[in-house]
């Protein structure tokens, strides 16, 4: 039972999978804070500034409209940062890894290939 968990644990993709959720993690805080801290405000500064820039009011209730563009923004660079920093170059290790290996074992001929061979090579004897 323990072998099978540790071949499970040692197996490149979970591996990459749990790093993944740990720099995702941390850096998901670093873009929240970036876009909360700076790109919210300049948003807010865009739609006229003061206590409701950003926001437009209705009856007294804000609705906070630059609050939503920031966490569009914030999704869009975690998206893109996780792709370009952890998905593509594992996908490229991948294929290379699935390259080096298809390159080793040889791929069976097909029958129709064979038949045409034999065809060819009784032709040949034929003339």
């Amino acid at each position: 039972m323990l072998k099978g968990f540790k071949e499970f644990i040692m197996r490149g993709n979970v591996i990459d999978l749990a790093i993944a959720v740990v720099v995702g993690a941390a850096f998901t805080g670093i873009v929240t804070q970036l876009t909360k801290s700076f790109i919210q405000p300049l948003i807010q500064v865009i739609g006229g500034g003061g206590i409701h820039g950003g926001a437009f009011v209705i009856r007294g209730v804000a609705f906070d409209w630059a609050a939503f563009i920031n966490v569009i923004i914030n999704f869009l660079i975690i998206a893109a940062s996780l792709y370009f920093l952890i998905v593509l170059p594992i996908n490229r290790i991948n294929a290379r890894r699935h390259h080096a290996n298809a390159e080793s074992v040889p791929i069976p001929e097909s029958e129709d290939l064979v038949l045409l061979r034999e065809i060819r090579d009784l032709l040949k004897k034929q003339n």
